[in-house]
């Protein structure tokens, strides 16, 4: 009889991942649409989402609350007490990784006190870590309780080969990498076909700060992973991936969040009317701007926009929002009035052609049929967005990894135009003066974005590369297969 039992107890055996995200939206949302993901295909995993909640809220509060468990899939606040992070606090360049130290001790007691033995439905046991690409510090603990780490990478895998690459630099070879900064040297980087200018680097690559030694110390770590979901697809990354090699990469994307619930931040009349203005318009004529969660500019940089849009003559729905006070760790919030940062009279001249809103209901826009164009921060969960329903982009980079994914989009795979690629959105004012993007520069961008019919390669790439992203991920597509090996490889660590 003990036999039968045995194996009466490994079908029920349920293996159990505890995910830990990093606290901005952009990882959070990602990594919640990948843990359903996991769960629909195999019916033995259960997934704890464990939550840490920054002291500044960027749009993630209202999302959590919208959040509801399920037998499978639970969340559970680890949030640490004000004090602590106000301790915390105090060192800004380490805060970051300090912030994700300190839950350490939450993540134990969490385990500790969950029964990942007997529990309703057979045997429940801890099978692994998913981490985000700032929490590897977490790999720690997993080793405590004996089971392995994976990480949840956020953004592409050029950027993992970026990362790599500069690591080694580094740590192996001493390279002082700062001498990059804004230098017109072409750089050999594995996982890119193309030379990759100095200046196009992303500042986390070529900054001396603290900040910066503690996110490649992080990079070091990936390598004691069991393996990295990277969210992109083969078809979409063929060389970068071809380029990456320890530890195992699970390509299983475009893992995207198409219904915007809950983290929105419109009320459902501005959306509707927002929706009903582009019913409106005719197919492909729209080009929409919007710039990320943190996306704002100054007044000189809007006025800028605002020439180029009417020089352009393009139909527009331009997300503009105000930036927040100086050298404060907020959100950018919506205007009470456009009127007052827009040139004299823009809203009246262009009535008709365009509109001008605050936050945007991005997926909802993006999968609408007047949408022609996206000009775009080139934040890596948009430009999955973009892609997957057939928009092309207009590349204005800010901030993190941006440059490179405007580098990745304009120069290898042919999905973009470049407005300006080595622009650095700068949130303290520490290097000196933003240069500003002219008019003339901003509506050439637009004029070849939005260009009609055969001579617009790029639109007809960013079609094709929809039904590669919508294939990918069906059953029998690269994504779909690679997601079944990375849960296979879940299920042994508990066989």
């Amino acid at each position: 009889g003990s036999e039968f039992e045995l194996r009466r107890q490994a079908l029920t055996t349920k293996a159990e991942l505890v995910f830990i995200p990093s606290p901005g939206a952009g990882h959070l949302i990602s990594a919640i649409e990948i843990a359903k993901l996991i769960l629909n295909r195999d019916e033995r995993l259960c997934i704890s989402v464990l939550i840490m909640k920054l002291p500044m809220d960027f749009g993630v509060q209202s999302y959590v609350a919208s959040l509801s468990s399920s037998p499978r899939l639970q969340f559970v606040d680890i949030t640490l007490d004000e004090k602590t992070v106000a301790g915390l606090l105090k060192n800004k360049e380490s805060f970051f990784t300090d912030f994700i130290q300190g839950h350490k001790p939450k993540v134990k007691d969490f385990i500790h006190n969950t029964s990942f033995s007997k529990s309703g439905s057979g045997f429940s046991r801890l099978a692994g870590f998913v981490l985000d690409m700032f929490c590897t510090s977490m790999i720690d603990v997993a080793s405590e309780f004996s089971v392995p780490s994976y990480i949840f990478l956020t953004s592409n895998a050029a950027f993992l080969a970026l990362c790599y690459h500069f690591e080694s630099l580094k740590k192996e070879h001493h390279i002082d990498t700062s001498k990059y900064k804004d230098s017109d040297e072409e750089l050999t980087i594995p996982g890119f076909k193309n030379p990759y200018p100095g200046k196009f680097l992303p500042r986390l690559t070529t900054d001396q700060t603290t900040a910066t030694t503690l996110f490649f110390d992080s990079v070091t770590r990936f390598k004691e992973t069991k393996g990295i979901m990277v969210n992109t697809f083969a078809e979409l990354e063929p060389f970068a991936l071809q380029s990456l090699l320890v530890p195992k990469i699970y390509p299983v994307g475009p893992v995207v969040n198409f219904k915007e619930g809950g983290h929105g931040r419109n009320s459902e009349s501005e959306t509707e009317s927002i929706i009903k203005w582009l019913d409106d318009q005719p197919e492909s004529s729209v080009v929409f701007l919007c710039f990320g969660s943190m996306g704002s500019f100054d007044a000189e940089q809007i006025e800028e926009i605002a020439v180029a849009l009417e020089c352009s003559g393009h139909r527009f729905l331009w997300s503009l929002r105000r930036p927040p006070p100086k050298g404060k760790m907020e959100l950018p919030s919506n205007y009470e009035d456009f009127q007052e940062v827009l040139p004299e009279g823009f809203i009246e001249r262009t009535n008709g052609v365009g509109k001008v809103i605050g936050w945007a209901p991005q997926v909802a826009v993006l999968s609408h049929p007047a949408v022609g164009g996206f000009v775009s921060h080139c934040g890596w969960n948009s430009v999955l967005e973009s892609l997957c329903f057939g928009v092309p982009i207009g590349a204005w980079p800010q901030y993190a990894e941006q440059q490179m994914n405007a580098f990745e989009l304009v120069k290898q795979l042919g999905l973009a135009v470049e407005i300006r690629m080595d622009y650095f959105k700068d949130f303290e004012g520490k290097h000196g003066p933003v240069e500003i993007v002219t008019a003339k520069e901003i509506a050439s961008g637009i004029r070849q974005l939005m260009a009609d019919g055969e001579e617009n390669e790029i639109r007809k790439r960013a079609k094709e590369m929809k039904e590669k992203s919508s294939a990918a991920m069906k059953e029998g597509g690269s994504s779909y297969a690679s997601l079944g090996l990375l849960i296979e490889d879940v299920i042994s660590n508990i066989s």
